[in-house]
């Protein structure tokens, strides 16, 4: 994949998740009043969650897979903010335990990561992200990590084929090698730690 191309694809995912937000939004408002007439309280329920749920993943995936300009900041409460919504649904909970804004290529490169330890983590566990300098570090634990190895070789090798669930781990080795980096990655039983 060349630059100009993922580029796009960047431009085509922030396109995507920008025009979902307000109507999803939109349907929250509607539950919302919907809610205050007090019917159908358990079904209204199971909608505002699904409904949480979508906002929450639709946010992730904008700083995932949305364009990042090394000089555009995220903001450590919105990232707090992205992550904590996404733990309420997820199997996995994740701790960013960077302190202050980062710039939003950096987060995008740590959110990619993320969802690389998710796969790794599908009966649960915790994902840690923190920085030391300008090194990056994402370590996911659990009771039972599994790891396709083919994928997490596919980390050091920019340009492998995937399936659209696998595209984090194309589009990390990708993004890091346009920062000049490569990932260092160290597998045990029960953890996964990926660094950059």
């Amino acid at each position: 994949m060349s630059k100009h191309t993922a580029q796009l694809a960047a431009l085509v995912g922030s396109r995507i998740c920008h025009d979902l937000v307000s109507p999803v939004g939109a349907i929250g408002n509607g539950l919302e009043l919907m809610g205050m007439g007090g019917q159908g309280e358990a079904e209204l329920a199971l909608v505002s969650e699904s409904l949480a749920n979508a906002q929450a993943r639709i946010r992730f995936f904008r700083v995932a897979f949305g364009a990042a300009s090394a000089d555009q900041p995220m903001a450590e409460t919105e990232l707090r903010g992205i992550l904590g919504d996404l733990g309420k649904s997820a199997r996995q909970q994740v701790e960013w335990a960077v302190t202050g804004d980062v710039a939003r290529s950096d987060a995008r490169l740590a959110f990619l990561a993320i969802m690389c330890q998710e796969s790794a983590l599908p009966f649960g566990g915790r994902i840690t992200v923190t920085r030391d300098g300008d090194t990056w570090q994402v370590a996911g634990s659990g009771p039972k990590v599994m790891i396709d190895e083919n994928l997490w070789e596919a980390l050091g090798r920019p340009g492998i084929e995937v399936a659209p669930s696998e595209v984090q781990f194309a589009l990390l080795p990708l993004l890091l090698d346009e920062h000049g980096k490569r990932p260092r990655i160290r597998i045990d039983t029960d953890h996964v730690i990926i660094r950059f």
